[in-house]
């Protein structure tokens, strides 16, 4: 196991927090190894994670499974592109889509699967996060430690057709996902809109000074999916809650159920579900063969959703059955929703899916 970051002192403080071994700080001496199968593209190369990209399509030239975090690459085609890559070579991929692999979305997928709704007629997703509800909050994150006079700087533009997607390619993402595959269909058509609630912020931990950054800390929209399912989705990091703070909600002919993975008294994900003949919602406990190995109710999430994701990616890989759910492909089907609500937004339109079709 090698850990790679372009700052070695880094780099080596993360090595030994976690046990690595190695330190490397030149990715394509870590690609041309022949011991390494697997590599984990968790980078942030500038203030929205452009170098993904290159990165994935390096690791897949060079026959490595791949898991990276979201969004693989900003347009659904170069990901689409991408699986068709690992799929010529045969490699798993995965994303960090992470929040379909917490035990109680995995228990809702499972009831959803036995029947438990019946007919999908609607969803609605949430992702609430108030991690830049202040201003001062830097922009990006990364602690800089000088300034970098060739970075391109994101959202200069303050027209309202030319906001810069964030929060939905960020935190709407995720909720996406669960969505779709809660419903069973993909979107036909969409519309949304994208707003800029805190127009002036510090970019970086090195500014004194607010500027204005024109990206969608808010958005919501509504679509309708192929099999008739109402669907809505509505992502922001200026909404006071938890962190993370997903709640997905899917009513049906037959029944309901409402998941939220919001750290709450204790907890940090809680399942309840509804029938027709008794519309209280009630708690339904997740049962125990839904959690990864080692941990059970009461962990922190990362140890429950990150648990989960490297476990069922391991299992994958180890398996030989051909399984591969949260790929590049289901990546590239929750990219394209993303760009479809964007162009919508940009042309104060319905836009219809497939794009380019």
């Amino acid at each position: 196991m090698v850990l790679c970051d372009l700052d070695r002192d880094l780099a080596a403080a993360r090595a030994q927090q976690f046990g690595i071994p190695e330190v490397e700080t030149d990715y394509q001496r870590l690609l041309s190894r022949s011991d390494i199968d697997v590599i984990d593209i968790v980078t942030r190369g500038n203030d929205r994670g452009e170098n993904h990209q290159e990165l994935t399509f390096a690791a897949l030239e060079a026959g490595k499974h791949v898991l990276c975090e979201k969004p693989v690459c900003h347009d659904y085609r170069d990901i689409q592109r991408a699986h068709e890559v690992a799929a010529s070579k045969d490699l798993k991929t995965k994303v960090g889509l992470t929040f379909r692999y917490a035990p109680a979305i995995m228990y809702m997928q499972a009831l959803i699967a036995e029947g438990f709704i019946g007919e999908p007629y609607i969803f609605n997703g949430f992702e609430q996060n108030y991690q830049w509800i202040d201003p001062d909050t830097p922009m990006d994150k990364r602690p800089h430690r000088e300034r970098s006079e060739d970075t391109e700087v994101k959202g200069h533009d303050p027209r309202p057709e030319a906001i810069q997607v964030l929060s939905l390619e960020g935190y709407g993402a995720p909720i996406i996902d669960i969505g779709l595959m809660s419903v069973g269909s993909g979107l036909e058509r969409v519309v949304g809109t994208l707003k800029n609630m805190l127009p002036y912020r510090r970019r970086t931990n090195l500014d004194t000074e607010r500027e204005r950054i024109n990206v969608d800390d808010a958005d919501i929209f509504i679509g309708e999916c192929a099999n008739g399912t109402l669907f809505s989705v509505q992502s922001a990091y200026v909404t006071v809650g938890n962190y993370p703070g997903i709640e997905a909600r899917v009513y049906g002919s037959k029944g309901a159920l409402v998941c939220r993975l919001v750290e709450e008294f204790g907890e940090c994900q809680t399942l309840h579900g509804a029938r027709p003949d008794a519309v209280e919602f009630v708690r339904m406990p997740v049962p125990d063969r839904f959690f990864p190995p080692g941990v059970g109710a009461g962990e922190p999430w990362p140890s429950l959703f990150y648990g989960n994701l490297v476990h069922n990616f391991m299992q994958e890989l180890h398996g030989g059955d051909g399984v591969n759910q949260g790929n590049f492909a289901q990546s590239a089907r929750v990219q394209e929703v993303i760009n479809a609500v964007a162009l919508s937004h940009r042309q104060r339109r319905w836009v219809e899916l497939p794009l380019g079709s």
